[in-house]
């Protein structure tokens, strides 16, 4: 176990909080509603699948916390008016004049449009999602964290197991950028129950579209190269390959720097980073809220 992993464990015992179960969530604050994913190997990538995918490798990731509902308009709206629709340097954080964009400016105030409050936010940049999680004091996951969060360590194929997509377990077969609420289909949740990470859109990542093996400390996480970068998922116009835990889709940086309806995002954090709230809320009690059931098995 990497040093980081095991000083983590530790500090977690000595300060009398004890490390969750997998999938646990705090129970309240700004980390409420994340999951936890356990540090270990888990095999990333198929050998059966396209290039990209190929080999099939183990990876080791520390542990960490990831969402588990994708971002919605209604918190996304929340950020763009903390913080404008457009960053520091004139980047695009919302494509507000999109006929797609579901929040407006109402009133000199930015709001989610009526009726779409728990869609996943889209029609924001990456740039605007490496923003939105650094501002709620989280990140952006890595394509592996993703992966593993999606997969588990059995090696599935997609977050529910190894059957075909069915409209019980994802939202697809809409047209290009259709998307519902999120959280609708529980039972195609991850086995650590991640929700909706086949289908509705495709979401962001912060890692670089290089070849497989993966490995974190090549450069494929440097968040200032400006170069192609993965995203994940699916969208509802994806067929069943598309819908797969071990799908890649490059995404050029132009299109990076846009908006568009067919991409979203959900963000981690690092295992350290919820170590305090989780002190503090061990002392009143409630420390986590109880694992989401798992997903079936593989079949």
């Amino acid at each position: 176990m990497p040093r980081i992993a095991v000083a983590a464990l530790v500090w977690m015992t000595l300060s009398g909080v004890a490390l969750p179960p997998a999938g646990a969530a705090p129970a309240e604050g700004k980390y409420a509603g994340m999951v936890l994913i356990p540090a270990g190997p888990f095999q990333m990538g198929r050998d059966n699948g396209p290039d990209d995918e190929k080999p099939a490798h183990q990876v080791y990731l520390s542990a960490f916390y990831i969402d588990r509902n994708l971002v919605r308009v209604s918190e996304y709206a929340e950020f763009i008016r903390a913080k404008s629709h457009l960053g520091p340097l004139g980047e695009m954080y919302l494509d507000a004049p999109d006929p797609d964009a579901r929040i407006h400016r109402r009133g000199g105030v930015w709001t989610a449009d009526k009726g779409f409050e728990n869609y996943p936010a889209a029609e924001l940049s990456w740039h605007g999602a490496v923003a939105y999680c650094r501002w709620r004091g989280k990140r952006l996951p890595s394509e592996a964290e993703w992966e593993k969060a999606a997969r588990g360590t059995d090696g599935r194929l997609y977050p529910w197991g190894n059957q075909p997509p069915t409209q019980e377990l994802a939202f697809f077969g809409g047209f290009h950028g259709e998307t519902v609420p999120v959280g609708r289909y529980p039972k195609g949740a991850s086995p650590y129950g991640v929700l909706d990470m086949a289908g509705q859109v495709w979401e962001w990542t912060r890692s670089l579209y290089r070849k497989y093996p993966y490995q974190s400390r090549d450069g494929r996480e440097n968040l200032k190269t400006e170069d192609t970068r993965v995203a994940r998922g699916g969208t509802s116009s994806s067929d069943a390959e598309g819908l797969t835990a071990t799908s890649r889709t490059p995404v050029d940086p132009g299109r990076l720097d846009t908006g568009h309806a067919y991409f979203g995002f959900r963000c981690a954090a690092n295992l350290e980073m919820v170590q305090r709230s989780f002190r503090k809320m061990a002392r009143r009690g409630r420390p986590f809220s109880p694992p989401a059931p798992p997903s079936p098995l593989p079949r």
